[in-house]
């Protein structure tokens, strides 16, 4: 599910130029420093996994078929010839790694962009032709499991349906016919030029992630790049001018500017402001960058603290081509404030009793390990950070604490140790059974709880390892209450290997290997691993456990037990989970914005589960009325919940900062029950 994800958002987001349709595709092969980073990768997998999986016959299928699947995955590039033609070679990709040979994934990989080519094209054709839509037929909206077409003329049909569906989105949304041909026509001509925009890098990238998926769900590799971006989510900083840059009609576009980093404070640049040339140092020459990929631009803006990096710019106001200038930014190392933790208050009304509960969102579990080795006091981490805000928070007299973990997919176990510490003081936090069947305690060794009052975890399925840890310990403990949904049930253990270090390589070429080496355990003696954490009192979710979590992975290893660790665990928040239950019941059965976001997760999950739309007008639009006369009844804002048929980078810069904005601003109706449930605890407790 990574890797499609990640080729799905690659072909929709990386920027390109707009070249010519008869120009040649990207000559792709194999370099000769890839078959041996992916030989030196399969030694470690096949040696020092957590579950060594051999370099086989047997191997070799499944990553031929999870390479195939993730270039294709809804079956509608390839023909079913392609697919028996790739699959001459399904024993030969283990003998390929061995022999640093990988010319059959670049094959593949070859062929691919030949169909793209060929179907995008035929989209573009069929915009001139229109289409009638009293017609009854229905597209297939789940094809992942359908087979592949037999022959051009039933591609060329999956197609037409596919281009029909596109038009009347557009259609229902307002659009006239002329704004739809330009609209569709400008998607589709992104789209094939981007495909020119392909490396040997991205294809490589792809094949290793189908091998290391096809081990273990969370062992994976990545190159020099990747490894930066994930230092600096650890960090929770970088060097730069501090821009959120995006891609929109070949323009590297200023999307947000970081507040307090060198672009914002020069007051030089805009968002909507279009980048069309770098260079570096005070004067060095411009480099033309209009069509570059995106992530190609970002590695040029990056670079070292106190150097100077020129940006040409267009500005968003511009009236034309020519209005553009050139200004000097001086690179300085920039706070990504988003992922940190934060904290706010929320007032909960009861009975005409009024509690402040304290809620800390937390991300991520970061951790500025460079620094941290270094010695620096003031290193920046996760438990740091929410240490500082638990003691604003004792300082304003909330009654209660709600720790927020939704989405926080993990990070820093030392952080989740750290972080559990906070709330319990000494003792075991997390157990770690190794390839051999050694297992470890990690404990913390706090002398005592910085906050000791109610306390409540909200999870849901984004919640991965190192909050299950945390959830999980305060769960055993008797803490405090979790509340939500199900979490997502990563509970093994991640090492990253510097093949260049192995290899002894002067510079970086190999890249690094995720590989998973361990699996976690709590201090009850269950794992997270695959069945993740169990709230106390459940929330609605609008997640789709068959696509999200360990359980949605073909080869998630299964949940296991062994011999607790010893540590005292409180019984005064199970004994109140009965009664905390029930109020929350009362509570919600009356709530309307509880009860819409119900209905709205069950709608939701029943538009996931349809596995057909109709292209014809009059049955979509009898089903729009319908959705809109259920969104009136509950009172919600019609305009917001429309579909504009539009992605992303077809709207204007603002229009789509507005939805963002709107979508940030909706009620949290999960977080508010949350608070009202911590609030209820605090309550009985004091009772």
């Amino acid at each position: 599910m990574q890797l499609r994800n990640w080729l799905l958002g690659f072909l929709l987001a990386v920027a390109s130029p707009a070249l010519a349709l008869d120009a040649a595709l990207p000559n792709l092969v194999p370099l000769q420093s890839q078959g041996q980073a992916a030989n030196l990768s399969a030694q470690f997998l096949s040696r020092y996994a957590y579950k060594p999986v051999p370099l086989d016959d047997a191997l070799s299928e499944k990553i031929l078929d999870r390479y195939i699947k993730s270039l294709d995955p809804d079956r509608s590039f390839f023909l079913q010839t392609d697919i028996d033609s790739f699959l001459t070679e399904r024993t030969a990709i283990d003998d390929a790694i061995k022999a640093e040979n990988l010319q059959v994934p670049f094959s593949i990989f070859d062929v691919y962009l030949q169909r793209v080519v060929q179907r995008v094209t035929y989209a573009r054709a069929l915009l001139g032709k229109g289409f009638d839509f009293s017609v009854e037929e229905n597209l297939d909206l789940l094809r992942d499991d359908k087979p592949w077409p037999q022959t051009d003329a039933q591609a060329d049909d999956l197609w037409r349906k596919r281009v029909k569906n596109d038009w009347l989105r557009l259609k229902l949304a307002g659009q006239k016919d002329a704004a739809i041909r330009e609209t569709l026509d400008k998607r589709y001509k992104n789209l094939l030029d981007r495909v020119y925009t392909y490396k040997s890098d991205d294809v490589f990238q792809s094949f290793m992630a189908a091998y290391t998926t096809s081990v273990d769900p969370h062992t994976d590799y990545f190159g020099a790049s990747a490894s930066a971006d994930f230092d600096i989510s650890m960090k929770l900083s970088l060097v730069g001018i501090g821009a959120v840059l995006q891609e929109r009609d070949g323009y590297t576009t200023v999307r947000e500017l970081v507040p307090g980093g060198p672009a914002q404070v020069s007051g030089k640049i805009a968002v909507g402001d279009r980048i069309v040339g770098v260079g570096q140092g005070a004067d060095g020459i411009l480099k033309e960058i209009v069509g570059t990929r995106l992530d190609e631009v970002v590695q040029m803006i990056r670079g070292a603290k106190g150097t100077t990096v020129r940006l040409d710019i267009l500005p968003v106001d511009a009236g034309g081509s020519d209005n553009h200038r050139v200004i000097s930014l001086v690179r300085d190392k920039v706070s990504l404030e988003k992922q940190a933790a934060k904290k706010t208050i929320v007032p909960v009304e009861d009975g005409g009793v009024s509690k402040k509960i304290g809620v800390i969102t937390l991300p991520a579990f970061y951790e500025d390990f460079e620094a941290r080795r270094k010695g620096d006091a003031d290193y920046r981490s996760a438990s740091r950070d929410v240490a500082k805000l638990l003691t604003e928070l004792n300082e304003d007299a909330v009654d209660g604490v709600l720790i927020d973990l939704r989405n926080n997919g993990g990070g820093s176990l030392t952080e989740a140790i750290d972080l559990t510490g906070l709330f319990i003081g000494k003792g075991p936090v997390v157990q770690q059974r190794n390839a051999e069947g050694k297992v470890e305690v990690e404990s913390d060794d706090r002398r005592k709880p910085l906050y000791a009052g109610p306390l409540g975890v909200l999870i849901n399925r984004g919640s991965a390892s190192a909050s299950e840890i945390f959830a999980a310990a305060i769960q055993d403990y008797g803490r405090g209450v979790i509340i939500g949904e199900p979490s997502f049930g990563k509970g093994t253990v991640q090492t990253v290997i510097d093949l260049d270090d192995v290899a002894r390589n002067s510079k970086p070429t190999f890249g690094q290997l995720k590989l998973t080496i361990a699996q976690f355990f709590r201090v009850d003696g269950g794992t997270t691993q695959l069945r993740g954490v169990t709230p106390d009192i459940a929330l609605p979710s609008l997640s789709d456990p068959k696509t999200l979590g360990e359980a949605s992975y073909d080869n998630a290893l299964p949940w296991a037990e062994i011999k607790p660790a010893r540590y005292t665990a409180k019984s005064e928040i199970k004994a109140l989970l009965p009664q905390l239950q029930q109020r929350h019941d009362a509570r919600v059965k009356n709530n309307g914005d509880f009860q819409a976001f119900v209905e709205n997760a069950a709608a939701l999950k029943a538009q996931r589960e349809k596995a057909v739309v109709s292209l014809n007008e009059a049955e979509r639009r009898k089903a729009m009325a319908a959705a809109a006369k259920r969104l009136k009844n509950e009172g919600e804002d019609l305009a917001a919940n429309g579909d504009d048929g539009l992605q992303s980078n077809e709207r204007s810069l603002s229009a789509d900062v507005a939805i963002e904005t709107a979508r940030q601003n909706e009620k949290d109706v999960l977080r508010t029950e949350a608070a009202a449930i911590v609030a209820d605890e605090a309550d009985l407790l004091g009772g």
